[in-house]
């Protein structure tokens, strides 16, 4: 079977990377975690991140049949309705953000948030397939980061979402309402046990000291033994290295608009009387 064919796309005002993939017999396309340009003094946003992906898939001839999300991104906010009104895809992201949606509904206080999935147009579960053409997108269930984190296998090539980084940097937090380092190491040992030269490709990169360029595609053997967070790590050393370590971690700088926009499939808020869309700033709530 055909591998699928990637380009990313590196967003660098998050150090986010978005995915295009498809199919090359078909020519059948997914689109991965894609970005909104947002400037949180003006509170402007901005398109052309996710131009750049729609221009890629005019170059390669595609046809775009899902917009996919890992998860509830904290860092940076969704372009996929942007992406869906130009592209007709479906967004769809793992069952368990109604959990995430939930929590945060109460959070920030949202009235509008239904908390059952809504606005995604699709839910997805462990082990299940979606069709790419001649290929399979098939979903793994991989909590931690957030309750309702997956990662997409497709033949050869894994989108892990922020279960881990590149080996220079380890992985991901696990200190969001919800996370859980233990849930988080298990997931990754299910994504460890793939075929070592099964493709990683990675959500961010922050540029590990050492190294001179950005970097977010490796290998499962590759991460296996070079992890810095993971190589010969016992689950109860991971648990308390992540424990400790994101203790002394800073709140990501678009986290309060992230989440209340994601848990939403990047619907901004409802427009208000006069036409405007406002974003809440709780205080002292996270």
């Amino acid at each position: 079977m055909n591998a699928p064919r990637v380009r990313a796309f590196f967003h660098q005002d998050t150090f986010t990377v978005s995915y295009l993939l498809w199919d090359p017999a078909t020519k059948r396309a997914a689109i991965i975690d894609s970005a909104l340009d947002f400037d949180p003094k003006s509170g402007r946003t901005g398109t052309n991140s996710a131009e750049a992906i729609l221009a890629a898939v005019r170059e390669e001839g595609v046809t775009v049949d899902w917009l996919l999300e890992t998860h509830a991104h904290a860092d940076h906010i969704s372009a996929a309705p942007f992406l869906k009104k130009a592209t007709g895809a479906p967004i769809v992201i793992g069952e368990n953000i109604k959990t995430v949606q939930k929590v945060f509904k109460g959070v920030f206080n949202l009235g509008y948030v239904t908390a059952d999935g809504r606005p995604f147009d699709k839910l997805v579960a462990d082990g299940e397939e979606l069709p790419l053409g001649e290929l399979k997108i098939k979903v793994l269930y991989t909590p931690g980061h957030t309750p309702a984190c997956v990662s997409y296998l497709i033949v050869d090539a894994v989108f892990v979402g922020d279960t881990m980084f590149m080996p220079d940097y380890g992985t991901a937090r696990a200190d969001f309402p919800g996370g859980d380092a233990r849930t988080l190491y298990r997931s990754i040992q299910k994504l460890l046990a793939l075929p070592d030269e099964t493709r990683v490709f990675l959500c961010h990169d922050y540029l590990a000291p050492g190294r001179d360029a950005y970097a977010w595609e490796t290998t499962i053997g590759v991460e296996r033994a070079k992890n810095i967070h993971l190589a010969n790590t016992s689950e109860d050393q991971f648990v308390a290295m992540r424990e400790a370590r994101d203790k002394t971690l800073a709140m990501p700088v678009l986290i309060l608009p992230s989440i209340q926009v994601n848990i939403q499939a990047g619907e901004l808020p409802p427009p208000e009387e006069n036409g405007v869309r406002y974003l809440k700033l709780p205080i002292d709530a996270l």
